[in-house]
């Protein structure tokens, strides 16, 4: 299996990391994800997508917090990668961010793993 980071990022209270997996970018977050953060994980969403990866996968086990902007960053790049024939799949949500997603309705729009795993494709 192909594997290498691409990149990362850090600023303040959110780090982004991102590496590849064969043909799915898998995007690791830390932190709190907030309007003052979004762009630090917005920026290397769109490059992997820009990239030919239709597929992310973020994993979310170590992110501590995600407010609007943050999930409407999600959302942008679920639009974005389904128009390419892909999509946006979320890994180990702890229970504050998930709760923002099921108080919008947003985890309906997205495939969610219980681990980085399950979210990998065989």
């Amino acid at each position: 299996m192909d594997r290498g980071t691409v990149g990362s990022a850090h600023r303040g209270r959110l780090q982004v990391e991102v590496r590849r997996e064969g043909a799915t970018a898998v995007v690791s977050v830390v932190g709190e994800l907030d309007h003052h953060t979004a762009d630090l994980l917005r920026e290397p969403l769109e490059e992997c997508l820009d990239a030919g990866f239709s597929r992310l996968v973020v994993d979310c086990s170590r992110l501590e917090f995600c407010d609007s902007t943050g999930l409407n960053v999600l959302l942008g790049a679920r639009l974005k990668a389904e128009a390419a024939g892909g999509g946006v799949h979320l890994v180990a949500m702890r229970p504050v961010v998930a709760r923002v997603f099921e108080i919008t309705g947003a985890e309906a729009v997205f495939t969610v793993h219980q681990t980085l795993e399950e979210a990998l494709p065989g």
